[in-house]
């Protein structure tokens, strides 16, 4: 049985965005992972798993 996909949630503490990646994409994200995709700097983590409540205000990373 699977729970689908897992992610990993953070803010950006300088620009403030929400945003998640997909854990099983790490590879291709490399060292950038975790990073916010528009001011480049490292997420504070806020969670990991399938899914949150709010998982909508967390836009995926491409």
């Amino acid at each position: 049985m699977s729970w689908g996909t897992l992610f990993f949630y953070y803010e950006c503490p300088v620009c403030g965005r929400k945003f998640k990646y997909d854990f099983s994409r790490g590879d291709e994200y490399g060292a950038h992972f975790g990073e916010c995709p528009v001011c480049k700097a490292p997420g504070a983590y806020v969670d990991d798993g399938p899914r949150r409540a709010d998982d909508l205000d967390y836009p995926e990373v491409d």
